[in-house]
């Protein structure tokens, strides 16, 4: 099975491969077609369907997509992540953990910045999002963001593995 994975990011390719080991897993580089910070879990849901339907191409068997975004729940603010997979005849999402956000973290994020380079700013380093993202961080190792994203994956591909649907 060749599957294209609608992004350049290594982690969110290493995800997909996880979740598919047996699959030949490819970047494709797209545009999600919504912010680089997604709001709320119809956005984030969105720019994953658009990244895995623009992955699909001549010759791949499954597009799949992944975006992460914050949700407001309350007076929190939680990190999300989704995830869509398409044969190009129909399109299935699956959703990873939420986690909370630290009150600085959502207040910056509130104030308009984007996750990644918080969070590189909060680590004084960068490329968090490439490697164990926000959710390595906040779970002191327990996950990563592939493992996160991986969850998300598996979400999204179990209608196309299992003929339960």
């Amino acid at each position: 099975m060749r599957v294209a994975v609608g992004s350049g990011n290594p982690v969110k390719r290493a995800a997909v491969a996880a979740a598919l080991p047996d699959a030949t897993v490819e970047a494709v580089p797209v545009d999600s077609g919504v912010p680089e910070q997604p709001w709320g879990d119809d956005e984030t849901v969105e720019g994953a369907r658009n990244r895995a339907q623009r992955a699909l191409g001549e010759g791949y068997d499954l597009g799949v997509g992944l975006e992460g975004g914050v949700h407001q729940r309350g007076g929190s603010l939680f990190l999300v992540m989704w995830a869509a997979a398409t044969d190009g005849e129909r399109i299935e999402v699956g959703g990873g953990p939420r986690l909370r956000l630290p009150d600085d973290v959502a207040g910056r994020l509130r104030d308009g910045d984007e996750l990644g380079p918080v969070m590189d700013d909060l680590l004084d380093t960068s490329g968090v999002a490439e490697n164990q993202g926000a959710a390595g961080v906040l779970t002191a190792g327990t996950t990563d963001r592939t493992e996160a994203l991986r969850t998300a994956v598996a979400g999204a591909l179990g209608p196309f593995l299992t003929e339960y649907y």
